[in-house]
C-alpha cells in the first residue's frame, strides 16, 4: 500500500487542523481527524505528547539562548530552571528587548549570584501564580541540584 497517498487522501477528506476543532459529530478533534474528546475515549498517545514536548522545549531553548547566550555556560540544573521558566512564561521575560520584571534576576543568574536569584524568584507574582513549581525551581537555582523525585533517565 502507498502510505503517502493514503496520508494525502485522509488529509484531503479530514482536513489538516492545527488546533482543536469539533468534528462533524461535535467531538473535539485535532490534526487529521484525531479524536481527543475525553468523553469518547479520545486523547493523544504518549509518543505524540513526547514529540510535542520535545518540539516546545526546543523552541523555548532556542529563544532563551538567542536572548541570553550566556545560558550555555550554566550547569545543567540551572539551565533546566531557566528552560522550565521560559517554557512556562514564554521567552519574553528573558529577552534583551523585552525584560520587564526580570532584569535583576537575569543579572543575578548571569553573575552566579544564585541564592539572590532564588530569593528574587520567590518574591515574584509568578511565584504566587505557580506555587510549588516556583519553590522547586528556586531551590534548584540555589543549590544547583536536581530534586530527588526527578528521575535521572
Amino acid at each position: 500500500m502507498d502510505l503517502a497517498r493514503v496520508r494525502a487522501l485522509l488529509s484531503h477528506h479530514e482536513g489538516r487542523v492545527r488546533h482543536v476543532y469539533k468534528d462533524s459529530l461535535g467531538f473535539d478533534t485535532i490534526g487529521v481527524g484525531h479524536l481527543v474528546d475525553k468523553s469518547k475515549g479520545g486523547g493523544l498517545p504518549e509518543s505524540i505528547i513526547d514529540a510535542l514536548l520535545n518540539h516546545d522545549m526546543g523552541e523555548a531553548w532556542h529563544a532563551l539562548q538567542a536572548a541570553q547566550p550566556w545560558v550555555v555556560r550554566l550547569d545543567d540544573v540551572r539551565q533546566a530552571v531557566l528552560l522550565d521558566m521560559a517554557f512556562n512564561l514564554g521567552p519574553e521575560p528573558f529577552d534583551h528587548d523585552g525584560i520587564k520584571d526580570w532584569p535583576m534576576f537575569i543579572k543575578q543568574v548571569e553573575t552566579g549570584r544564585y541564592a539572590e536569584a532564588a530569593a528574587n524568584m520567590r518574591s515574584t507574582l509568578w511565584a504566587k501564580q505557580v506555587g510549588k513549581r516556583a519553590e522547586r525551581l528556586a531551590s534548584m537555582m540555589e543549590s544547583g541540584k536536581w530534586p530527588s523525585d526527578v528521575p535521572n533517565v
